[in-house]
């Protein structure tokens, strides 16, 4: 017993130095930037307005975002686990690809399709004559909305559609012969089943529409400000670090209690009797109401998922210019002109962005964040899959930095780590162990259920044949969790490779990473800065569909991701 106890003091240490240092730190230092001196000079730093006002709206565009996915999720969710039709693989696959494209990804491919210069607008221009787009989507509520469906749906089918897979159909059936009809046997039986993987799907869509970022930046404007995109604001526009800071605060505790509520019911509580196989659960569709449900629901996924990822790249090949002297029409043509610019700067501009260092520094960047949120994610999820005392008690330690959002990380490292050696340098060391804060949650729930998983009795049987721990660990354990660190691997790279809220505090003008110079290109006016930022959005996107397919390839059936 006391050598198991000094084992997991062992586990624990790494993660929990890393933690103190890299994360409990600049925390510390965000609280410190409120309760400074100016803190106590009369508040003069802020008003109530600052904080109500990003604080509500953000409530309120995450509920009706949380509330769409789930109008739009529950039934894809049931498609895919009760039906089996053509082409259901890859149209669950293709699902993933949405979680992971990176945010500024999404908000330039919305921006292509409903924008000013979107797909939308210019083919309505060309159809009416018009000199001006007729649609003005962006900069409001509903881009901001349709991004997050988007970005989010892909959650509620993995969550909810991997528990509805796992339930017996039979108890339903059972229902409809004790003359319950479909509507009261899935009320009565069903849902209270899935009830906690529904709920613990919709804390999670929440807290990310909460956290977003990017994609309300870009497709919001100034007056959507959420909390974070205030952060943001104070702290580089407005440079009124103590405001950002109680931003921070605030957001910290919400999401923290949000994550705190959505561990406990994530996980469904069925009993041995109550699971299925999962291909028992599917079927072909039989009848003309099921049949007109899986073609309705195949179109929309396939509209809300391929059009935004259709239109960016299309738009990233395709050239529109006016034709001289005529009102309202264009001369369109295939090209390849935005890709080449990205390696010239032909005005001289002090503004330019070199794409190539930008790359490279993505890579780089991507590799370190792999090793050691990989590294760190196996250590905490061997530790938090001991039981006892110890555990109990830094469970919660560990879970804080899980609601923790890229921004308020880009902040504190801001505030902490503003001097040599951390500022020096031509690849600064910080912005890799940023992103490995952020992929960390992702490593440790794609590892700890495969360690949960592993027999007791193998690793038993190994140390009867005499094998020491280490031996049992890369004999029994490694072979077994091969799969689960390859998808860590993937995922803590694409995560990273684009990862756009604590890189806009720490990139800097030598080191930007991709969706920064994104970010800067489509910030800046003009028709060749625009395609410069697709030709770039569509180099990540193809490189975020490589990882999710990836780890769709590799992943064991019936594995959580979220």
């Amino acid at each position: 017993m006391k050598r198991s106890g000094s084992l997991t003091w062992l586990l624990w240490l790494i993660p929990l130095v890393f933690l103190l240092f890299f994360f409990y730190q600049p925390l510390l230092a965000i609280f410190r930037q409120v309760f400074s001196e100016r803190f106590n000079q009369g508040w003069q730093f802020f008003s109530w307005a600052q904080i109500t006002r990003p604080l509500l709206f953000t409530l309120w565009q995450a509920f009706l975002s949380t509330l769409l996915t789930l109008i739009v999720g529950l039934p894809a969710a049931y498609l895919f686990a009760r039906f089996e039709f053509a082409g259901r693989k890859w149209l669950h696959t293709l699902s993933l690809l949405p979680f992971i494209l990176p945010t500024v990804v999404v908000a330039t491919a919305f921006n292509t399709l409903i924008g000013p210069r979107g797909w939308l607008n210019l083919i309505l221009m060309d159809l009416l004559n018009l000199s001006n787009p007729p649609v003005n989507l962006l900069n409001s509520l509903p881009a901001i909305l349709l991004a997050h469906v988007f970005y989010n749906t892909s959650i509620i089918i993995r969550m909810v559609g991997n528990s509805l897979t796992r339930l017996n159909p039979h108890y339903d059936e059972a229902a409809r012969v004790l003359n319950a009809k479909p509507w009261q046997a899935f009320r009565e039986v069903s849902l209270p089943l899935l009830m906690p993987s529904i709920l613990g799907a919709s804390l999670l869509v929440f807290l990310f529409d909460f956290t977003s970022f990017g994609v309300v930046l870009m497709l919001g404007g100034p007056q959507y400000a959420t909390v974070e995109v205030e952060i943001y604001t104070q702290a580089m526009s407005r440079f009124n670090l103590p405001m950002a800071g109680l931003l921070s605060m605030i957001q910290l505790v919400v999401t923290f209690l949000i994550t705190l509520a959505q561990n406990r019911l994530k996980n469904p509580r069925f009993g041995k009797a109550v699971l299925s196989s999962e291909q028992k659960t599917r079927q072909q569709p039989v009848n003309m109401r099921q049949k007109i449900f899986v073609i309705l629901m195949c179109l929309l996924l396939v509209v809300l998922f391929v059009s935004p990822i259709l239109s960016l790249v299309s738009r990233s090949l395709v050239t529109f210019e006016a034709a001289r002297g005529e009102r309202g029409e264009f001369e369109t043509g295939f090209t390849t002109r935005y890709y080449t610019e990205l390696f010239q700067n032909r005005t001289g501009s002090i503004f330019y962005a070199n794409p190539l260092a930008a790359i490279r520094n993505s890579l780089v960047y991507s590799v370190l964040t792999m090793l050691i949120a990989t590294s760190l994610g196996l250590l905490s999820a061997y530790a938090l899959s001991r039981s006892g005392k110890l555990t109990r008690w830094m469970e919660p330690f560990f879970m804080l930095p899980l609601g923790a959002s890229a921004v308020i990380l880009g902040l504190g490292f801001l505030i902490t780590f503003n001097n040599p050696p951390w500022t020096s340098g031509r690849f600064p060391i910080l912005i890799p162990i940023a992103h490995s804060l952020i992929a960390l949650p992702f490593v440790v729930r794609t590892i700890l259920p495969a360690i949960q998983g592993i027999p007791h009795s193998l690793r038993e049987a190994a140390r009867v044949m005499g094998a020491k721990p280490w031996k049992v660990i890369r004999e029994i354990d490694l072979p077994i969790l091969l799969r689960a660190v390859i998808v860590s691997l993937a995922f803590s790279f694409t995560i990273s490779l684009g990862e756009f809220g604590a890189s806009s505090f720490l990139a800097n003008a030598r080191t930007p990473t991709i969706p920064v110079t994104i970010f800067r290109y489509i910030s800046q006016p003009g028709a060749l800065n625009y395609g410069q930022a697709l030709a770039m959005s569509t180099l990540l996107l193809l490189t975020s569909a490589a990882g999710s397919l990836l780890i769709e390839k590799i992943r064991l059936p019936g594995e959580e991701l979220f």
